[in-house]
């Protein structure tokens, strides 16, 4: 009977294809995890020593609803000198409960009933549901791997409605590990420019790269004004459970999400904001340090899983790899199911990433050397029982 009072936007939602998997891991033993999106590494320690310092002092009250001042002026230091960009930190950047709160800002403030926003797959397993949640129209462009997971440009074009009201990217790439190329975005921006579209930019993953430079989207001549950079510290600093992020834009947008996440949220975590602080301050070193040891287990399961016989292109940045799997004869579900239970290594089927990652698995290589190495050797042993 509960079900009757649900909102036909929820009722719809199709639940988390990623939580499915991990609910079933949960009741095994001695499975290896390439599913799950999360640094195997822990916190830096001068970052948890700044969170221990901030409880220990009793800040243990709400901040500004933008967040503390001092932390938004170091994400516009921070941003400015990475990428150029410039943000005004009092009325351009908010500091939400990680990326997963500032993407849910942006689709609830910029969006209408029946907006529609193209979305790039395979992408986040939240990047839809937030649009639909917001009462908008997701509209998926499936990528390819011959094209290595870059936007297609003319599927991009013809994709463009008198409807459509924003572009949804994320690159870096979860779950492909595509890194879209600067001609790409520079084309892309042309068409955002002409159509005048809203560009909402998740660059979660903009440090984990390899051999290639990380485009923010809002660097590119003329984007600035219409581009909401959504960023964190989840991923480069190790920092997932501290759930801090933040949401930079053009004032007039932003003062929109303020609204909405002085209504729902009031605050990111006080510890986490002076813990993020912290991480901006002194963090660099750990950033580079876990990015070299990533690109070692990068090398590892790509050509691990490309020897297997499952073809892999080569991801360029986060830490995943994306093999297909169909040519074994099974769909992603199947095979993704199957090796959990026979060789009990875990991975999540592409599917659950939107059109485009269909016949495809993402695996996580945010765990340790060895464990992929066994990982790698239980996935031959099922692949071949399946030739054979």
């Amino acid at each position: 009977m509960g079900d009757n009072y649900l909102s036909s936007r929820v009722a719809n939602l199709r639940p988390s294809g990623i939580r499915k998997f991990f609910d079933i891991v949960a009741t095994m033993k001695d499975v290896i995890s390439l599913g799950i999106g999360e640094p195997d590494f822990t916190t830096p320690r001068p970052i948890l020593d700044a969170g221990i310092r901030s409880l220990q002092s009793g800040a243990t009250h709400y901040t500004s609803n933008a967040g503390i001042l001092e932390v938004r002026k170091a994400v516009a230091e921070n941003l400015n000198r990475l990428y150029g960009v410039q943000y005004d930190p009092v009325h351009e950047i908010i500091l939400t409960v990680g990326v997963s709160e500032a993407l849910y800002l942006a689709m609830t403030a910029i969006l209408d009933a029946g907006d529609e926003v193209i979305i790039p797959t395979p992408c986040f397993v939240s990047y839809q549901a937030e649009v639909s949640l917001a009462g908008g129209v997701p509209v998926e462009l499936p990528g390819r791997m011959e094209d290595n997971f870059d936007l297609n440009l003319a599927a991009l074009k013809k994709a463009i409605t008198p409807r459509t009201k924003a572009l949804l990217l994320g690159f870096p790439n979860n779950p492909t590990g595509a890194v879209a190329t600067r001609e790409t975005l520079m084309e892309v921006a042309k068409l955002a420019e002409q159509h005048d579209l809203v560009v909402v930019s998740d660059e979660i993953y903009d440090r984990l790269v390899y051999g290639v430079k990380h485009v923010c989207f809002a660097s590119l001549p003329g984007m600035q004004k219409r581009t909401i950079t959504l960023g964190g510290f989840s991923k480069s600093y190790a920092m997932t459970g501290w759930r801090i992020g933040y949401a930079c834009g053009p004032a007039e947008i932003m003062a929109g999400l303020l609204r909405v996440h002085q209504y729902t949220i009031m605050t990111a975590p006080t510890t986490a904001q002076d813990a993020a602080l912290e991480a901006l301050r002194s963090g660099e070193q750990y950033v580079q340090e876990m990015v070299e040891e990533y690109d070692r287990r990068r090398r590892l399961i790509v050509n691990g899983l490309n020897q297997i016989g499952l073809p892999t292109f080569e991801p360029k940045g986060a830490f995943y790899a994306f093999p297909k799997v169909d040519v074994t004869g099974l769909d992603d579900e199947t095979f993704s199911t199957r090796l959990l239970e026979e060789e009990k290594v875990a991975c999540v089927p592409g599917s659950a990433f939107g059109a485009g990652g269909e016949g495809f698995v993402r695996c996580s290589y945010a765990t340790a050397y060895e464990k992929i190495e066994e990982a790698l050797t239980r996935i031959e042993r099922f692949v071949r029982r399946l030739d054979r």
